[in-house]
């Protein structure tokens, strides 16, 4: 045990946050912490790290625990250069290196005992911190993050805002702490540094939290989810694609529960009703008394999500909606990127994707016409009426209401409709009436993306529309997104939103090579993906014809089963055959098993006592971990079957 909250709370101004929170992390956990904007996510990393004491409960600690915490606002040493200030992470191993150049320094002049044990003694822990390889292993994460050589030499003060919260990412994953608190790790971070810190905490032998709004890192990157809501905290094993299922399945086991007991109450006081003055008043009189020891089943909150928007149609414009002909942009003396070409049709929905500064913002200023273009041609169609979103918001009145800022798109649509699209956005009851001045970052992006989807623009320009929207936030502009009926040109470091709303990608190469790696692919992410795999796949085919030795290490590496079911015998499918059956009944029993244990977790007395809790949760776990091996020597088994007469 690393550490382990118990019936954690905290208030903010006679506002209830957290509510009795209970958990505990185990020295290798790799633990998302998900919920809402405002659950109280942060909150808990302060109070972890004691920056803020609870109000109520307890947080105990491992002994010498040393905790590294990254906040999305760290201060940085403005002096220091980038590289210096990584290396600063190595403070300890640094210092060991200055003590043996002092004393290689003083063996020059003095070959006495003492110095020669005392320099033995510090080049031994040199070496047992791999102190030979610290710089680079520095070096390896600055750029892995995005922060080339170029940067190196530069004063942090120098840096971006979003370059700066890399720096210290960088510092934090090489301090070697007990336990990483990661807040938002991939905010400023392009699609290829996320990815370069999903296969570094893939490889991670340490412990660390998360909070993260990217529910493609959260499948890569954790094996556990503490969800936040309503001031408590839910533990579910797996990742995040693992939770969605097993958080519906307990809701719906809850909400089971909760209607059964409900349907006992209502018999009950039935019964009572019609026998309390009868000749079976006594049985009333117990009953009565059942129901008032009774503990409640909370009834399930309906989750609030976009739902159904209902959208009006947009007015139709022409089959080509945008042709872009060999295009080059970005500005006098400096090109981003050039060979640009494509044509978008109705409906279409291109996701662009790319490196932070490679053009894509810049394109989309081009195509709209707020930037010229160094060379090529960019061809709008008949009847198409653009509506743009950009990160700034600067479409807002800070004086307005939020029901008075939609108006604006429709000045005769009835409250009910206004407050039924905004409920669509997770605007409810009176967060209609919230003043635009008082809201939130996300709650100023979710009003910007709300006007524009209603204003009824058959083209839609989003330049980062998921930037400082929470999860569920995402999800309901997915499903608005989902019935728009226009024309989608979406700029996002969010794969899983692009995924599910993206049907055409374009993708900008490395900052290096403008303008030389620009592709257009019709498919979303996924398939953008799987054919860039593809392509590495033939590379290395090609590889193998040119290396023989390579394609007959490959060879060798076969899989046994394969080799060895060249010809499979009756006798050999037969046994192949019952073995498959076998494993189909321990499939289901197990997956009865899992059922029973989920419903055993969502009981209230569970959930309370920690012990018989985390027993659970680990046979849980265990199950999980089996049925999926079930599933693979089922599908191994059954292509050897299918692959033969």
């Amino acid at each position: 045990m690393l550490l382990r909250l118990n019936e954690v709370t905290k208030s903010y101004g006679g506002h209830r946050v957290l509510s009795g929170v209970s958990f505990q992390i185990n020295e290798g956990d790799k633990v998302a912490l998900v919920g809402r904007n405002g659950a109280g996510k942060t909150s808990l990393f302060r109070i972890i790290c004691g920056t803020e004491a609870p109000d109520s409960g307890e947080v105990v600690a491992a002994r010498n625990l040393r905790i590294g915490l990254l906040e999305q606002h760290i201060p940085i040493d403005p002096s220091e250069t980038v590289h210096t200030s990584a290396l600063s992470a190595f403070q300890y191993v640094h210092d060991l290196e200055l003590e043996m150049r002092r004393l290689e320094e003083l063996m020059e002049s003095e070959h006495s005992a003492e110095v020669l044990d005392r320099y033995a003694e510090v080049q031994t822990r040199f070496e047992q911190c791999d102190g030979f390889a610290y710089a680079a292993r520095a070096e390896s994460v600055l750029i892995g993050l995005g922060l080339s050589r170029e940067t190196w030499n530069i004063t942090a003060g120098q840096l971006s805002g979003g370059q700066k919260n890399r720096l210290a990412m960088a510092r934090l994953l090489l301090t070697g702490a007990d336990l990483l608190l990661l807040d938002e790790p991939t905010n400023h971070l392009d699609v290829a540094a996320v990815e370069w810190l999903e296969r570094f905490l893939s490889e991670f032998n340490g412990t660390y939290v998360v909070i993260s709004h990217d529910r493609y890192f959260l499948d890569r990157t954790a094996n556990s989810i503490i969800e936040i809501d309503a001031g408590k905290a839910a533990r579910y094993s797996g990742n995040y694609s693992d939770f969605i299922v097993e958080r519906q399945l307990r809701r719906e086991l809850k909400r089971r529960e909760f209607e059964g007991q409900q349907a006992l109450i209502a018999k009950t006081e039935e019964f009572i009703r019609r026998n309390i003055e009868g000749q079976k008043t006594k049985q009333a009189k117990s009953r009565r008394n059942m129901l008032a020891r009774m503990q409640r089943v909370e009834a399930v909150a309906d989750e609030t999500h976009g739902g159904r928007f209902n959208l009006k149609q947009v007015v139709r414009s022409g089959n080509n909606v945008l042709t872009v002909e060999d295009l080059a942009i970005g500005y006098p003396g400096k090109i981003l990127a050039r060979g640009i070409s494509f044509t978008l049709h109705r409906g279409n929905a291109l996701g662009i994707i790319g490196g932070n500064g490679t053009g894509k913002t810049t394109f989309l200023r081009t195509i709209l016409g707020e930037i010229k273009p160094l060379s090529g041609e960019v061809h709008w169609g008949t009847k198409v009426d653009i509506g743009y979103y950009c990160q700034q918001l600067e479409d807002l009145l800070p004086t307005n209401d939020v029901i008075s800022e939609l108006r604006r798109m429709a000045p005769l649509a009835e409250s009910g409709e206004l407050r039924s699209f905004l409920a669509g956005f997770l605007f409810v009851g009176d967060d209609v009436f919230k003043r635009v001045s008082d809201l939130s970052g996300g709650e100023k992006g979710r009003l910007s993306l709300a006007k524009l989807i209603y204003s009824r623009k058959n083209v839609l320009v989003l330049d980062e529309p998921t930037n400082h929207l929470d999860i569920p936030a995402r999800e309901s502009l997915e499903s608005a997104l989902s019935e728009y009926d226009g024309t989608l040109i979406i700029v996002s470091h969010d794969r899983y939103f692009l995924n599910s709303v993206a049907d055409h990608i374009l993708a900008f190469g490395d900052k290096e090579n403008a303008g030389e790696r620009i592709e257009f692919y019709a498919g979303n992410y996924s398939e953008f993906q799987q054919q860039q795999a593809n392509m590495l796949g033939r590379a290395s085919a090609r590889a193998d014809v040119v290396d023989p030795a390579l394609r007959q290490r490959k060879t060798q590496q076969e899989s046994p089963v394969n080799r060895s079911t060249k010809s499979l015998s009756k006798n050999r499918r037969e046994m192949l055959e019952r073995r498959t059956l076998e494993i189909e009944n321990r499939i289901s029993q197990s997956e009865d098993e899992l059922a029973r244990i989920a419903a055993e977790l969502s009981e209230p007395a569970i959930a309370s006592d920690r012990a018989a809790f985390d027993e659970l949760t680990a046979a849980y776990a265990q199950l999980e971990s089996e049925i999926g091996r079930l599933y693979a020597d089922w599908e191994e088994i059954s292509a050897v079957l299918d692959g033969q007469p």
